[in-house]
Formats: structure tokens, sequence, C-alpha cells
């Protein structure tokens, strides 16, 4: 099966937000998610609640082999996801 990492479009008309979703490839864009793991919301003006991901299942998901769209793996990249995890001293 594969795995993508992509958008799932909420909101009403004219002002989308979206969930950084887990999906079969084959799933449509709004379909049932294997798991969420953050939301975008794009019309915030506050960055705090802008871009929230879960970076901990994030990672674990890629490294299971998830392919993340462009615009996800844009996101993962403000989030840090990409970055190597701190090691506790």
């Amino acid at each position: 099966m594969a795995v993508r990492i992509r958008l799932k479009r909420l909101g009403r008309l004219n002002r989308p937000s979206y969930r950084i979703c887990v999906f079969d490839s084959r799933t449509r864009r709004d379909g049932c998610a294997i798991e969420e793991l953050g939301i975008y919301e794009t019309l915030t003006d506050d960055p705090a609640r802008k871009l929230r991901v879960d970076v901990d299942r994030a990672r674990h998901w890629l490294s299971k082999g998830a392919k993340p769209t462009e615009i996800v793996h844009m996101l993962f990249k403000k989030t840090g996801v990409y970055q190597k995890a701190q090691a506790a001293s």
C-alpha cells in the first residue's frame, strides 16, 4: 500500500482550513484518513494557530516510507520535521 501525507480540506466556502493527514494514495481528497498529523489554517493571522503539526508522528510516518506532497513538504520544513531529533543529555 502506497501511503501519502497530504491535506484534507475543511471549512466553509471561501474560508478553507486543512488537516495534514496520512492517506492511502488511492483515497479521495476528503476521504477517510489513516491518521491526522496536524492542522493548517490559511486565513488566520495568529502564527501560533496557523500551523500545528505532531512532529513525532510525522517523523514516524516518514520513516515508514510515507511520501509528502509538495505543500506538506514545505510545511514540514517550516515546523522542523526534517531536522534531527535533539539527543537527550
